[in-house]
């Protein structure tokens, strides 16, 4: 399938991101940091500085690294070499090579400038509450993997759930079930239900939510209530589509199925539908079995719900 044509629209926010983020960090400006630095110059001391020791860039593999017109690129390492600076030394294992590396100047200039602007991003952060970080940092961190900066090695963490956890997964698995399986808006009622019960009725010692997240954001969840003394109940699970694909389902159930036994459950059992191919299939993978199932018409849809259980 031939990809969509880019919109105008996305074209313009980029441009907009890219106007915002370069006033931000003062690219605008003749010097950087308060310095006597372009922000060309700080970037190559910053290369310099942070590439392995048993490895150091030439100018040619600088430019290329950076993208940087090669005669510029050795114009500002000519420069930088006249302040003494930065030094180019013949390679051992070829002298037509000439590596580069700070001086011992260049060191303690590179660190001046490192710290003044490690102090200006804490200044930046410093208002932010800490959830707002985290989106912020893992807003980044997306944009870097999705334009090729970074490998894909996300990793998400389970957590309790924090104030408006609850409503933002009533709200996602909503609107997710909507799009994928054409629910409609009273599943949200029944999703709300749950949760509120779920607050109302809390009891630590056996009951339990568990919140998935990933750089910052909400990515699943999933509830374990009492239904009797011996039998514990898996409610909505959820896994979202950008978090498919790496365990998180079966990850969630799991922490389920250890929790339950610890609380001292001699079962535990869930309800769903047949149409959930994916959430079935994680139920089956650790242990559960259809135990029942009845026809109904629910959230806008003719459905088949199913009892699974298994013994803990």
């Amino acid at each position: 399938m031939a990809p969509e044509r880019v919109r105008d629209g996305e074209i313009a926010a980029v441009r907009q991101f890219n106007r915002f983020h370069t006033r931000l960090v003062g690219a605008l400006n003749e010097h950087l940091l308060a310095s006597r630095f372009s922000l060309a110059q700080s970037r190559i001391l910053h290369e310099v500085a942070s590439a392995p020791a048993a490895s150091p860039p030439s100018a040619r593999e600088l430019g290329e690294a950076l993208r940087m017109d090669a005669g510029y690129v050795s114009r500002l390492l000519s420069g930088l070499e006249a302040d003494g600076l930065v030094q180019r030394t013949p390679s051992p294992e070829n002298g037509k090579r000439l590596a580069l590396s700070l001086t011992e100047q260049g060191r303690e200039v590179y660190a001046t400038l490192d710290a003044a602007s490690a102090a200006e991003v804490a200044a930046l952060l410093d208002p932010l509450q800490e959830g707002e970080r985290a989106l912020l940092t893992g807003a980044m961190t997306r944009i870097r993997r999705v334009l090729g900066d970074l490998p894909d090695t996300r990793t998400f963490v389970l957590r309790e759930p924090r104030p408006g956890d609850l409503g933002f997964v009533i709200h996602r698995q909503a609107t997710l079930y909507a799009k994928e399986y054409g629910f409609d808006w009273t599943f949200e009622g029944l999703l709300s239900e749950i949760t509120g019960k779920f607050v109302k009725d809390f009891d630590p010692s056996g009951e339990r939510c568990w919140i998935a997240e990933m750089e910052g954001e909400v990515v699943g969840s999933v509830f374990v209530v009492r239904q009797d003394a011996q039998t514990a109940k898996l409610r909505m699970l959820y896994v979202d589509p950008a978090a498919r694909g790496r365990g998180l389902g079966r990850s969630l159930v799991e922490e389920c199925l250890r929790f339950a036994a610890d609380c001292g459950y001699k079962r535990m059992v869930l309800w769903t539908n047949d149409n959930l191919v994916a959430a079935l299939r994680i139920y089956q993978a650790t242990g559960f079995e259809l135990l029942e199932q009845e026809r109904h018409h629910s959230f806008g849809q003719d459905l088949v719900g199913q009892i699974w259980g298994r013994d803990l």
